[in-house]
């Protein structure tokens, strides 16, 4: 039997969660083993080309995840305003106390400068103003941090990700106000065809850029530009997909089959990673939704463990991976667990204010229904 992604998408109970907080754990573990043997090594763990990790292929879900559940926002709600301030209390007011954790008492317990030292040097606030904003992308050493790890200096390598998924926001914030604007002259086929070909576009360039058909000065924004928006795709075309378990297998098999094939492989993991995710997003239930009631903790995952693993390398030189790896997880679970609870949840809970204040403002005739001034 075999359903529309439309159906599904109608209920919000799903698998999300547990699949972003695997895909932090994979993230976790694939940085494990390069924080315990160095850099040099990373190739070790990379499939083919440099993106293909397990770690990778985690930053793939979470963007082709993030594409499609925003896109589903910013389609319930026709509120751009509402989409940035929501964004920025998912990212900012967590990533925020990270950063301090990282700064004032990971970079001032590990640092080899005295304490005085440390706190009036520049390259301490640069770090800490650079990450907090994501505007001009990450600064990843701290003075005297880390020097003597195996991956030298950088405090949390993790975050790198995270000025390219803003930008991915503005992006999508663009080019959904520049619809809006024209909404009157606009159908939905239409609009499915612009966002279609942005996506092909990217898919084409990525896939050019990959069997070096072209250059590139930007190969991450292009190749997550085009993970995201095919997220976007599939919510915007989810009247035209259906989900059920013989494609998915199919898929499975491909992927499998293909695996040492470099250019049958790349295609392939294109093709297939997108379904089989909605697929584990919404096919499976039962015991298994029961992660939903525990919270949302990806995201902190993601944003401490690697600056936890970084300190347990630099207080235990000889620490083996799985020690490393198991203990890390543990720590960082703990860490994501006070993020989601006091901080996370908390943030989300004031995108009501929003509404709030549009609605005041509405009363007073100063917006439109998109949040924009008349």
């Amino acid at each position: 039997m075999k359903k529309r992604l439309s159906e599904y998408t109608e209920n919000r109970n799903n698998n999300f969660n547990l699949i972003r907080f695997l895909a932090a754990a994979l993230v976790l573990c694939t940085h494990g083993f390069v924080l315990v043997v160095g850099n040099i090594d990373l190739e070790k763990i990379s499939w083919f080309i440099i993106r293909l990790n397990p770690g990778g292929i985690s930053v793939d879900i979470f963007f082709i995840t993030s594409g499609f559940l925003i896109y589903g926002s910013i389609f319930r709600r026709k509120s751009i305003l509402y989409f940035i301030w929501a964004r920025v209390l998912r990212i900012y007011p967590a990533l925020i106390v990270s950063i301090i954790f990282c700064t004032f008492i990971v970079g001032l317990f590990f640092t080899k400068n005295t304490a005085s030292e440390y706190l009036c040097n520049y390259d301490v606030y640069k770090f800490f103003i650079k990450n907090i904003t994501l505007i001009f992308g990450v600064e990843y050493q701290l003075p005297g941090v880390f020097f003597d790890n195996p991956y030298k200096n950088a405090v949390n390598g993790s975050i790198w990700t995270l000025p390219y998924e803003v930008e991915m926001y503005v992006c999508l914030a663009t080019i959904s106000y520049i619809l809006m604007l024209f909404e009157k002259w606009l159908n939905t086929n239409i609009i499915k065809i612009i966002f279609l070909c942005i996506t092909i576009t990217a898919i084409s360039l990525e896939i050019c850029y990959n069997f070096k058909l072209i250059d590139s000065s930007m190969p991450w924004f292009v190749h997550l530009f085009s993970m995201f928006f095919i997220g976007v795709s599939y919510y915007i075309c989810r009247e035209n997909i259906y989900i059920y378990s013989k494609l998915f297998f199919l898929l499975v098999f491909l992927i499998t089959s293909s695996f040492f094939l470099k250019e049958a492989f790349f295609i392939v993991y294109y093709i297939s990673l997108p379904y089989l995710l909605f697929y584990l997003a919404y096919v499976p239930s039962g015991k298994i939704r029961i992660f939903n009631k525990i919270g949302d903790y990806s995201y902190g995952m993601y944003i401490y463990a690697f600056p936890v693993q970084q300190s347990i390398v630099a207080l235990t030189p000889n620490i083996s991976i799985f020690t490393m790896i198991v203990s890390s997880f543990f720590i960082t679970l703990m860490l994501a667990f006070l993020s989601w609870n006091f901080i996370e949840k908390k943030a989300l809970e004031k995108k009501d204010s929003y509404i709030t204040f549009k609605a005041f403002l509405q009363t007073i005739h100063l917006t439109s229904d998109y949040g924009v001034k008349k």
